[in-house]
């Protein structure tokens, strides 16, 4: 087996993350890449299997660990007594939304390329995912509700299946605008605030919670 040269891979990821945010997936050329890292395209098949194993080396483990936090913060607040679920929704929403904006942050260009140049990669669903494991945690939250209300909370079982995953999933691509429109990080923070108490206030309306 051929030994890899080290330092080409580093060196081949950085020239495709230039050449990704500057073109997206589907444009984005493995002859330039290679070019620019000073090696072949030949020598990205043999590290990466590929352009779309390139670019899942790049966006891959920030998708996931993202997920990861997203999801963890949905199964703690699920964990809770159900009489306590809805007095602390708007404050435990809050902190994990923060919490994945300061993740963001961290990996800035790789979640430009997870929002806007994935098309056609498997990670091109990536909000979608999201928005799925919201709907999901709405329902227990609303079965939580149900459960401690009974016949008296009748609103939850009123909202259309199609209109929570349409609000869950409108809720992240607002959530994502601060990547889009590269906002400084305290305007961003300024921003998920507000969309907090909007998203926390239609909610508790739409569902009758106290």
């Amino acid at each position: 087996m051929t030994k890899l040269t080290e330092g080409v891979s580093e060196k081949i990821l950085a020239c495709a993350k230039e050449e990704f945010l500057e073109k997206g997936y589907s444009d984005a050329s493995l002859r330039i890449i290679a070019a620019k890292a000073d090696t072949t395209t030949g020598s990205i098949y043999s590290r990466f299997g590929g352009k779309e194993g390139l670019f899942s080396a790049i966006v891959k483990p920030v998708a996931e660990e993202f997920t990861d936090i997203f999801l963890k913060y949905q199964q703690n607040f699920h964990n809770m007594e159900a009489d306590k679920q809805a007095n602390s929704l708007s404050e435990y929403s809050s902190s994990g939304m923060m919490a994945l904006l300061e993740y963001m942050y961290e990996h800035f260009e790789e979640f430009q390329l997870l929002l806007d140049a994935s098309y056609g990669t498997k990670f091109q669903n990536f909000v979608e995912h999201l928005a799925e494991i919201e709907t999901e945690y709405t329902y227990k939250f609303m079965n939580a509700l149900q459960a401690q209300d009974g016949d008296a909370n009748k609103s939850t079982q009123k909202v259309p299946e199609e209109f929570i995953h349409i609000m869950t999933r409108a809720r992240f691509e607002s959530f994502f605008e601060v990547i889009r429109h590269k906002m400084e990080k305290e305007a961003a923070v300024q921003y998920i605030e507000l969309q907090e108490k909007f998203h926390y206030n239609g909610w508790k309306s739409i569902l009758n919670f106290e």
